[in-house]
């Protein structure tokens, strides 16, 4: 094994114990290293860098930005140990990504589309619970600002009905939180879990709390494609939209509603939003600002506010 190999390898470990996945950089270094050795260069200069992030030719300039940024968090720490190394400047490959402007689901929308969801035709009888499960699984995203994944991966012993509490286990960097539920959100669990057994009684089943026909955890493609059809059913989509609302964009409704609910019970939101922060998985409160920032309720909330402090000053 090269030097270079090696020290690659330590990185993504010493990453991973923090994490971080770095499903995307581990190829993405791992292809590097290769070039690297195909060159046979010993430490990481800018312009092999360079070189390595702009194949194949045919990528978009967001990708070769991105490959540059696997080469320069390990220069980073590569640059410890080889004086050598020299780490790419930022101003290579510049790119700013553009974030998807959210949708802010009316309460309507989210009906219709549960009620979509209970319709859901089936072939066989072992599909029968699949129209409850996606129900649940939508309408639990929708109250809780849960992520997708983070759904996805919830099995029967993090749901406890009596604490009236989600475990969120091994979420985004690795981290673990608790989700305080609802006593209707309880109910709706409840009913689930209720049907779910008596549809697998005496058969193998996995213990994921949202599973397929198959009694397997659902999948990640499958879901978005559902969602896509019950979209376009209740008219939130085009028959032909390549594009619309977002199973993601669940998050910022409840983030939104809950910082309008703060204010018109006149709580201070500034003060609390760490706790939305922490209630949604973030790192850091600028994370969640994101999700604040496309609601005009809320951008009235904040003006009526202000103008209360001002008639006060006069």
């Amino acid at each position: 094994m090269s030097t270079l190999r090696q020290a690659v390898q330590e990185y993504l470990n010493v990453r991973r114990a923090l994490g971080f996945k770095l499903t995307g950089a581990a190829k993405g270094l791992l292809d590097f290293v290769a070039f690297m050795e195909r060159r046979h260069a010993s430490y990481i200069t800018q312009s092999l860098a360079l070189e390595w992030a702009r194949q194949p030719l045919n990528l978009q300039s967001a990708s070769w930005a991105q490959r540059l940024s696997f080469v320069r968090a390990f220069a980073r720490y590569s640059s410890a140990t080889d004086p050598r190394t020299q780490i790419p400047a930022q101003s290579l490959l510049p790119f700013r990504p553009r974030r998807a402007r959210p949708y802010l689901y009316s309460d309507d929308e989210i009906s219709k589309l549960l009620q979509a969801a209970l319709q859901m035709p089936y072939r066989y009888e072992r599909g029968a619970l699949l129209p409850w499960t996606y129900h649940c699984l939508l309408g639990l995203l929708s109250v809780s600002g849960m992520r997708l994944g983070e759904a996805r991966n919830l099995e029967l012993q993090d749901v406890d009905l009596t604490a009236a509490v989600l475990t969120i286990r091994g979420a985004k960097f690795g981290k673990s939180r608790l989700i305080p539920l609802h006593a209707s959100t309880c109910k709706v669990l409840a009913d689930y879990i209720a049907r779910r057994e008596q549809h697998w009684a005496g058969r193998s089943v996995s213990s994921f709390l949202f599973i397929s026909s198959r009694g397997n955890r659902l999948d990640n493609s499958e879901i978005h494609r559902t969602f896509y059809r019950l979209s376009r059913q209740i008219g939130l989509r085009g028959e032909s939209d390549s594009h619309g609302p977002r199973l993601h964009d669940m998050r910022h409704v409840f983030a939104t509603r809950t910082l309008v609910h703060w204010y018109q019970c006149g709580d201070d939101p500034e003060r609390r939003l760490p706790i939305l922060s922490a209630f949604l998985g973030h790192a850091h409160v600028a994370d969640t600002q994101w999700y604040l920032s496309a609601s005009p309720e809320l951008m009235r909330e904040a003006m009526r506010r202000l103008e209360q402090r001002w008639e006060n000053r006069s």
